[in-house]
């Protein structure tokens, strides 16, 4: 059975910057107020009009295929993953196939949120390993600005979130001490609600303890979408952010020990732990309790937010772009997310 190995990595972020001082003319907050609670200086948000959650991809994946030494041509799979995408569908896969005039090749659409690049990394590697592919394409892309409450009310989440894109090329290797050594998921949908976009959707309210929407059972297509959601701005995201936070700094190094203990690895083996970047406090609080230091983690969350699918494969790029990977390195990737979902990767480059 072959092993998996990233041969090419790339990422993408638009130009426009935006400053937590930038947000002061949409909410009551301030450069302090953020700073302090998630350690976010500013992020990027993509053009209106001409950027999409797709065309991010697209750049982010035209790096990591030059890199892997490739054309678009010889990618035989694309994986896909996203909480944004483009279209409630068809899914972003196959508008990115159609981009880079790839050849008509399976696009499967991954939805799981902050670990989505880290699940999709997981399905790739099984198709390497299989003999089925030769050259996958992972992608995590996010365009989230598009559709977040700027307003006091919707603070909690919009001053953390960003816009970005990262992809990798996955390739066989027949190196015994290289590639992905294993991939661990998770979830647990006891809470779901308590981090998620309720409308649009189909749930009627079926799923939530407390009513969201008026709804009559009478009429039809009266479900998906209302004035009575908009007016009442249920169209946007919730988070609970205290229970959120509890639920990472607990779940986060599990999903770590895990696979390192897959590996009979120890904390003190990571040369690069790489968290999905949600907030800074929980990075910092991961790092501590695992003992590793500031040389052994990696944190761009402070200048990009959170790019939720995108975060983990942006921060690998960055990391490996200052030297901070180098081959040999053990490299450790974790997410936690909506859903809620878990996963980890351990990585030897």
């Amino acid at each position: 059975m072959h092993k998996s190995k990233i041969a090419g990595i790339g990422m993408y972020v638009p130009a426009n910057v935006v400053t937590n001082n930038d947000l002061l003319k949409y909410m009551d907050t301030s450069d302090e107020w953020i700073q302090e609670r998630t350690g976010i200086k500013e992020r990027r948000y993509a053009h209106r009009t001409e950027e999409t959650t797709t065309t991010m991809g697209v750049e982010a994946a035209k790096i990591a295929i030059e890199r892997a030494g490739i054309t678009p041509q010889d990618i035989d799979f694309i994986v896909f993953a996203t909480l944004s995408p483009d279209y409630y569908f068809p899914g972003c896969g196959v508008l990115l196939q159609r981009a880079m005039q790839m050849k008509e090749i399976g696009a499967l659409d991954v939805r799981n949120q902050c670990s989505g690049f880290v699940y999709a990394l997981s399905v790739a590697d099984q198709f390497i390993k299989t003999g089925m592919y030769k050259n996958i394409l992972v992608v995590g892309a996010e365009k989230h600005s598009f559709g977040l409450d700027f307003t006091t009310r919707g603070r909690n989440i919009s001053v953390i979130i960003g816009d970005g894109a990262g992809a990798v090329v996955l390739k066989p290797t027949e190196k015994e001490n290289q590639g992905i050594l294993s991939t661990h998921l998770h979830s647990d949908g006891t809470a779901a609600e308590i981090l998620a976009m309720y409308n649009p959707g189909t749930h009627a309210n079926h799923w939530l303890n407390q009513k969201v929407a008026d709804f009559n059972e009478n009429e039809i297509g009266d479900m998906f979408m209302s004035h009575d959601m908009i007016d009442k701005a249920q169209n946007f995201p919730f988070m609970d952010g205290q229970s959120v936070f509890k639920k990472a700094v607990v779940k986060f190094p599990e999903v770590i020990m895990e696979a390192l203990a897959a590996n009979g690895l120890q904390t003190t083996d990571i040369n690069m732990l790489i968290p999905h970047q949600a907030n800074l406090r929980i990075a910092q609080f991961v790092q501590q309790k695992l003992k590793l230091s500031d040389d052994q983690v990696y944190n761009n969350i402070q200048k990009f937010g959170n790019t939720t699918a995108a975060s983990v494969p942006i921060a690998l790029c960055e990391a490996w772009e200052a030297g901070k990977i180098k081959d040999g390195d053990l490299v450790c990737l974790a997410a936690f997310g909506s859903g809620f979902t878990l996963a980890s990767a351990l990585i030897k480059w």
